[in-house]
């Protein structure tokens, strides 16, 4: 059953918003004040949910699957929608979803095996410019310049981002392997020891 507590709820708005700003933008009323006030609107609970969580101490397991989850499918439609628009590059969208995706699925295969990944510096800076950017994208039409170099810039955060992502996810594998390694070899070198009369 879903706990519920304001930072889900937060959770769950969000994904219900990801279906209203598609709409916004692709329907045939489209409407990019509507649409760059959702986009919005659901940033601003990504930001909350989680400060929320961590300040009442009322984070739940449903919480660490679902926020990034949600995170993922606004970012995703928002991109998708503005490609379907042509007002982005394709190659822009697929370079932001494949890497999304790459580390969302990593980041469960590692929780799985006991790795927690906290977020990083350059993950809190790529979050927020690819925000800015997408919420740009969406406000103006045609867009300025400035917006495009700020697209570039979200591209170019993202692969960097991903980068250490995952050096810093190899050296945090290889540090829970050799915590394991130890702990076996101290149960081993404790077995004979605890055998004697």
């Amino acid at each position: 059953m879903l706990p519920l507590n304001l930072p889900n709820v937060l959770t769950v708005v969000r994904i219900l918003l990801v279906p209203v700003l598609v709409v916004a933008l692709l329907g045939e009323a489209g409407n990019d004040v509507l649409a760059a006030s959702v986009f919005a609107a659901a940033s601003v609970t990504d930001a909350l949910d989680g400060y929320i969580a961590r300040s009442r101490n009322s984070i739940t397991s449903f919480g660490k699957l679902m926020d990034p989850i949600a995170d993922k499918l606004l970012v995703v439609a928002a991109l998708f929608a503005l490609v379907s628009l042509n007002r982005l590059e394709a190659w822009i969208a697929m370079v932001i979803v494949a890497r999304e995706l790459t580390v969302t699925i990593t980041r469960m295969v590692a929780t799985a095996q006991g790795v927690i990944i906290p977020a990083a510096g350059w993950g809190k800076i790529k979050t927020i410019v690819q925000v800015a950017a997408i919420f740009f994208l969406i406000a103006f039409d045609p867009t300025p310049l400035w917006v495009d170099l700020l697209v570039y810039a979200a591209v170019g955060v993202t692969v960097i981002s991903g980068i250490d992502y995952f050096f810093g996810l190899r050296r945090m594998l290889r540090e829970a392997d050799e915590r394991r390694h130890r702990a076996a070899a101290e149960a081993a070198a404790s077995a004979p020891n605890a055998e004697r009369p």
